[in-house]
């Protein structure tokens, strides 16, 4: 689950400053009179990163103009590198005063899992994608692992403080900081952790002037506070639908559904799809013991997408019985019609019975002897359309 950055800096706020929400433009002004300085940001708040190189990002000096750049803001559909070209719509702000930025750095914690340790990440440059830096600059990213068994000790965070070239008063603020998110992260079971731009300031100070908080849904049923700050404004509404039905599914932008039992087996098929040339339109786990329902609800899920040219399920029946596929596809198909070419694979449990339903359906279905052949069928028969 993903939280907006205001959010991210209110359940930050022990260890890093946080300013204020605003959802109108009169908000906005009312905070800016309350901050009493001089120099003032307004940031667009959406689920997306490169915001100021969108416009999404902009200084102020008075209240008035603060409240005018808001009335600008709320509304406009920001467009950045990670949203898209139909970007996002922006609906609240985020009002603080601007710092005077001597330095800025990157600070993140994810857990690598390859090594079932938690990770912290820090680089002294700041403001850039960190998959980008990796690529240019490896060696300006410092690791650093942390023992679960010990958690993150005090001379780790100096490691890192003087990694980053931190001196005199600004090593302690620094050593704190990294210490307190770390102890965010694990508090509040997260999956990534990250501020960037992490800045010193001219005076000295330690200061947070972007954070992202990202958390691990299987936990939220212990952070109950966390889940109220879902926003779904800024969740794609088939995904959203998909938990409520106990289906994973993450919308993608080919023209090949996919209908699959099992993540292992539902990677392996949008990588096979992408062997013969064509693009996977979603990731959809209908899990190993859905019931009819479930598959008839995918289905539509499916068939919702305009971008779908063609249908690939993808069955390997073990828990999950072939003809329970059989029959939500079937379901599907009388309630919401179908009207792009479907290619079936079934392996498995109740094979014979799945295949018999399906072929006295009258439905215009494509079976696939294998996984091969099926996803051949499937990319050819899309491209036809």
């Amino acid at each position: 689950m993903n939280i907006h950055e205001y959010q991210a800096k209110e359940l930050l706020a022990k260890y890093v400053p946080s300013g204020k929400a605003a959802f109108t433009a009169e908000e906005a002004y009312e905070i800016a009179r309350s901050l009493k300085v001089e120099k003032l940001v307004v940031k667009a708040q959406i689920h997306a990163g490169g915001r100021g190189k969108g416009g999404g990002i902009k200084v102020a000096h008075t209240p008035d103009e603060v409240k005018q750049i808001a009335a600008q803001m709320l509304g406009m559909r920001l467009v950045t590198h990670q949203t898209g070209p139909e970007g996002k719509i922006v609906k609240k702000l985020l009002i603080e005063e601007a710092s005077d930025i001597e330095m800025e750095l990157y600070l993140g914690i994810v857990i690598d899992r390859a090594k079932e340790r938690i990770v912290i990440m820090a680089s002294s440059e700041g403001g850039v994608e960190i998959e980008e830096i990796a690529k240019t600059h490896p060696k300006k990213i410092h690791k650093e692992y942390v023992d679960p068994a010990v958690g993150l000790l005090p001379f780790q965070c100096r490691k890192i403080v003087y990694f980053l070239g931190l001196d005199g008063k600004t090593v302690n603020k620094a050593v704190n900081l990294i210490s307190g998110l770390y102890n965010a992260f694990v508090e509040n079971d997260c999956s990534l952790a990250e501020l960037n731009p992490l800045v010193v300031t001219r005076q000295g100070d330690v200061l947070t002037l972007d954070a992202k908080l990202n958390f691990d849904d299987n936990a939220l049923f212990r952070h109950p506070d966390i889940e109220k700050l879902r926003d779904t404004d800024e969740e794609d509404p088939t995904e959203l639908e998909a938990k409520k039905w106990g289906l994973s599914y993450v919308k993608l932008n080919g023209n090949i559904g996919c209908l699959v039992n099992g993540a292992g087996l539902a990677m392996a098929t949008m990588d096979i799809i992408k062997y013969y040339g064509s693009e996977p339109a979603n990731f959809l786990d209908v899990g190993g013991g859905a019931s009819t329902e479930q598959v008839t609800q995918a289905f539509k899920m499916i068939l919702r997408d305009q971008n779908v040219k063609a249908v690939f399920v993808n069955i390997f029946g073990g828990i999950m019985k072939c003809d329970t596929i059989a029959t939500g596809i079937i379901t599907a198909a009388k309630e919401v019609g179908i009207k792009v070419p479907v290619v079936v694979r079934l392996e498995g449990t109740n094979v014979e019975l799945g295949r018999k339903i399906l072929a006295e359906s009258g439905l215009n279905i494509t079976t696939g002897a294998d996984m091969r052949e099926a996803a051949a069928k499937a990319v050819s028969l899309a491209g036809k359309r």
